[in-house]
């Protein structure tokens, strides 16, 4: 069992590298269809720029695109990660607070906890980041 673990170790920052950019990816969707109807969910018709989900949209598509580049990837993910706490607290716990299959807060959760993740791991073999740092 070991030796099958070490072997598997060595795709780590890789697989890390994937993960971020599959859920930056993810993640950007949520907020091109909040700020572009992109895609186009009519819950997000009419959405006022100046508001918490407009704030949410920004965050999304923005943080979403330096996560997925790997550019600042610890603090951009922190905050990403804070984002989806306050997101999950405020809209989906107040209905059913420990039950996120029944209060429809999945997605928050498990981004809460995959940037949290990311930000403690960095962002993986092909991050941005890495270039700048070999730079400095």
């Amino acid at each position: 069992m070991t030796n099958s673990c070490n072997r598997l170790a060595r795709f780590q920052p890789v697989l890390l590298s994937v993960l971020r950019i599959t859920s930056a990816y993810m993640f950007m969707l949520h907020g091109t269809a909040k700020l572009f109807a992109l895609p186009h969910l009519e819950m997000f018709d009419g959405l006022q720029l100046m508001s918490i989900y407009g704030l949410a949209g920004i965050l999304e598509v923005f943080g979403g695109l330096f996560l997925l580049l790997g550019l600042f990837t610890r603090p951009v993910a922190f905050v990403l990660s804070g984002q989806m706490a306050v997101a999950y607290f405020m809209a989906h716990a107040a209905q059913i607070p420990l039950l996120p299959l029944m209060n429809g807060g999945e997605a928050a959760a498990l981004f809460c906890f995959i940037f949290l993740y990311i930000a403690a791991a960095g962002g993986g073999a092909w991050a941005l980041d890495n270039k700048f740092n070999k730079a400095a």
